[in-house]
């Protein structure tokens, strides 16, 4: 079996927009996104960092970095998934998110773990 197929890691993305905490006259729009990370391979893999780029609808890209994700560095089994919930603030209704996941295989294999773009949107007005 190929290497990239022993460490494999799917990442899927769903955001909302968060109206009760965005002000839009003030040009604050919020979103939650929950993120499930799945181990499709077949060596278990601790997440320990990862990477955003945040993109509003203007082009202002903000970079996040940091250990881990909600406070925790999840360890996951072949077949195991981990699902959280974050959220992110943009200055425009409308942006994209996407990044990556550093990955840490148990037989010492790092690999990075791509985060696919995902929009963020005030679907109210997206009509």
């Amino acid at each position: 079996m190929a290497t990239e197929e022993r460490y494999r890691i799917e990442v899927s993305a769903v955001s909302d927009y968060i109206a009760e905490q965005s002000a839009p006259e003030d040009g604050r729009y919020v979103f939650a996104y929950t993120i499930t990370i799945r181990n499709t391979g077949e060596i278990p893999a601790k997440l320990l960092n990862r990477h955003w780029i945040v993109t509003d609808a203007d082009g202002k890209v903000q970079e996040v970095r940091g250990a881990g994700v909600v406070g925790e560095q999840p360890h996951l089994q072949p077949g195991e998934s981990f699902r959280y919930t974050s959220g992110t603030q943009l200055a425009t209704p409308l942006g994209s998110m996407h990044g990556s996941y550093d990955m840490l295989a148990d037989d010492g294999t790092r690999f990075d773990a791509e985060i696919a773009p995902f929009s963020l949107g005030d679907r109210g007005r997206l009509h």
